[in-house]
């Protein structure tokens, strides 16, 4: 097996080195191009919803675009972690279920918010640990650990409650859902955001950071390209395996802050096919689900995709809601197979 390796950051490059070759080039074309096609589609979604329901395009629809979206935003980056070095993570969505009702009941027995809220993110770093440990040292594949993960989280959220647990109306909590005015608009055409909306951005650009711009980042795409090659060239490929299901089990922990802040109640059943929505935002944004190619950026256009998808679906009124499922279906089946084509396309050009 033939490794290429990059030459280290601040090194001098050989003559051979000087300039990326023709098959780099392409490769990182080729790579964007999913992330480009969901983007054409978020944009082509804007034009349609504009011109058949109007009123899309305004700073109250972009407003609630956000702040409706915005945990499956930090869920999709912790997923795009994951799904980069060929796993996955069905565990999330159990992972916000035990967060919030630990979180509520833990506000409403008179913890300090910020205790509480601590708490719900530490289930959740603890939890993505727990599916670590089984992949990286006990050698269980990624869907069975967290599946098992999945199955202890939603457990566990039912022996705390099986109803709706409520936050008080004065807990310092809800005010991370507090509408911030940023444009005052005619009428009630206002540009407004969260604190978690604020939190997510900050996750997407950390995020971004991470894997563009530190070595932890850059092992993850060489994990994904290939593991063995990673290990082979001596990258810390055990800790970094582990560290990125801790990474998406925190989000996940985040994000169930996020969501209850704005709900302002929590129950077992919150997160069902929660993870599949965070997993299809990551696909569509044009991470391959074998690893080694993806962007943060991508999955945000991918969870905002979604998010657009249901707001046309409730203007039009005469589509079902049902069908939201079966057009989610579709989109990432189409882009399911334009990974497939661009791989096989990728394969040709360097073999």
């Amino acid at each position: 097996m033939t490794v290429t390796t990059r030459p280290p950051t601040g090194s001098a490059p050989g003559p051979a080195s000087s300039r990326p070759s023709l098959a780099d080039r392409l490769g990182a074309r080729l790579s964007a191009l999913p992330t480009v096609a969901a983007l054409l589609i978020f944009i082509g979604m804007i034009i349609y919803g504009e011109a058949a329901y109007g009123r899309i395009v305004q700073f109250s629809t972009l407003s609630n675009l956000l702040v409706n979206n915005s945990h499956l935003i930090i869920l999709a980056v912790g997923l795009t972690f994951v799904i980069l070095t060929g796993g996955i993570d069905l565990s999330v969505g159990a992972v916000i279920a035990v967060s919030s009702v630990a979180g509520v009941m833990l506000s409403n027995a008179g913890w300090h918010p910020v205790a509480a809220v601590l708490v719900m993110v530490l289930i959740g770093s603890a939890l993505g640990l727990v599916s670590g440990v089984l992949i990286q040292y006990f050698g269980v594949q990624p869907f069975i650990a967290t599946l098992a993960t999945m199955f202890l989280a939603r457990g566990l959220a039912s022996m705390l409650s099986t109803v709706p647990e409520r936050l008080a109306d004065d807990s310092a909590i809800r005010e991370l859902a507090t509408q911030l005015k940023i444009i005052d608009g005619n009428k009630v055409n206002d540009l407004v955001i969260t604190p978690g909306v604020i939190a997510a951005v900050v996750i997407v650009l950390a995020g971004f950071v991470v894997l563009h711009r530190t070595r932890f980042g850059r092992t993850v795409y060489a994990i994904g390209g290939s593991e063995q090659s990673a290990t082979l060239m001596g990258l810390p490929v055990p800790v970094t395996k582990l560290g990125i299901y801790v990474i998406s089990g925190t989000l996940a922990g985040i994000a169930a802050v996020v969501y209850t802040s704005r709900l302002g109640s929590a129950q077992n059943i919150t997160g069902i096919g929660w993870e599949l929505d965070a997993i299809a935002a990551v696909v569509i944004g044009g991470t391959l689900l074998t690893g080694g190619t993806g962007f943060v950026l991508g999955s945000v256009v991918g969870a905002l995709v979604l998010g657009l998808m249901n707001v046309l679906i409730t203007r039009d009124g005469g589509i079902r809601p049902e069908m939201t499922t079966i057009i989610t279906g579709g989109i990432l089946l189409v882009f399911v197979i334009l990974q497939r084509v661009l791989a096989a396309r990728r394969r040709s050009e360097t073999g």
